[in-house]
């Protein structure tokens, strides 16, 4: 079970009503933040949850309104007494970036580990989930994520009666872990069904629309996917400056074939996304114009 709550929407410049971009992902006591604007600690507190679980922090890339947010949550962080080691992940130089910016936060009680990605495509496996990291098309480097939760076959009792297989050892096996006992070994494979589905979620901002997120977006059971414009005449500065359109970002939704699509990342200029959004479902119907503070649980499918 992942619960997913999109704390700001916004792009460019926060709102009085829209915070900046920052995605939070709960899944299994740890926490994963995706971006974090100007304002991302604020609707940590307004949401209610809290800032001690989160474990990694992603960035697509190192536009103020992507990242401006950090020294003020690493200062909240270690004001809380977080001792445990934090992990951030992103574009080549983030090292540099978050030194610059931690000229105001320079000493934490915590360390840091930073994971920078310099290639297409970068799979890190951790905390229980995969997480994979694409590169999109902006005007800087810049990546998408997606987020999986793996779900192994159904345990079969009558395989694991039959082969004699102690029931100590069932959880362990059910978890995909091989057991030794003495000269037997019992393998996951002797009491599992095929692997089930899991749960996906992919995110992106900041981009024109490219394969790479069409092909890892594919069966998503949820799409956070930009929409900075909503006006059909904005497909032209779309383009100048390398943003999707909300028909763009539908139209890959469509082809990815993904359950659900929540669009964000709205230009300061679009007061009322959900005035388009209409238009939008024609193309995907599983449209959303999401707002602040957004929220779903995503669980296994039966």
């Amino acid at each position: 079970m992942l619960d997913v709550c999109l704390l700001g929407t916004g792009g460019m410049m926060p709102l009085p009503y829209r915070w900046l971009t920052a995605l939070m992902i709960r899944y299994n006591g740890s926490s994963v933040l995706i971006d974090c604007g100007e304002g991302t600690q604020i609707a940590i507190r307004e949401k209610g949850w809290s800032f001690k679980p989160i474990d990694v922090i992603c960035f697509t890339h190192y536009h103020g309104d992507h990242i401006s947010g950090l020294p003020g949550l690493l200062l909240t962080m270690g004001n809380a007494e977080r001792t445990k080691p934090l992990t951030l992940i992103g574009p080549r130089g983030l090292e540099r970036v978050v030194n610059a910016l931690r000229v105001i936060a320079p000493e934490l009680p915590f360390s840091i580990k930073y994971i920078e990605i310099n290639e297409p495509c970068r799979i890190l496996e951790m905390n229980g989930y995969r997480l994979k990291a694409f590169r999109v098309n902006h005007n800087v480097p810049c990546y998408g994520y997606t987020l999986e939760v793996d779900r192994t076959g159904r345990f079969d009792v009558e395989r694991a009666n039959s082969a004699k297989i102690p029931k100590k050892y069932w959880g362990i096996l059910q978890k995909g872990e091989t057991v030794e006992d003495g000269d037997k070994v019992y393998t996951p494979d002797m009491v599992l069904g095929p692997p089930r589905k899991g749960i996906k979620l992919t995110y992106c901002t900041d981009t024109r629309p490219t394969d790479s997120i069409r092909e890892n977006a594919e069966h998503s059971d949820l799409f956070i996917c930009e929409g900075m414009y909503g006006e059909k005449d904005k497909q032209k500065k779309a383009k100048e400056y390398k943003h999707m359109t909300f028909y763009e970002a539908a139209q890959l939704a469509k082809e990815a074939e993904v359950k659900e699509m929540w669009l964000t990342h709205y230009s300061p200029s679009l007061v009322k996304p959900e005035e388009y959004i209409d238009e939008v479902k024609k193309i995907f119907p599983g449209a959303v114009a999401a707002k602040d503070c957004r929220t779903e649980e995503l669980v296994f499918s039966d």
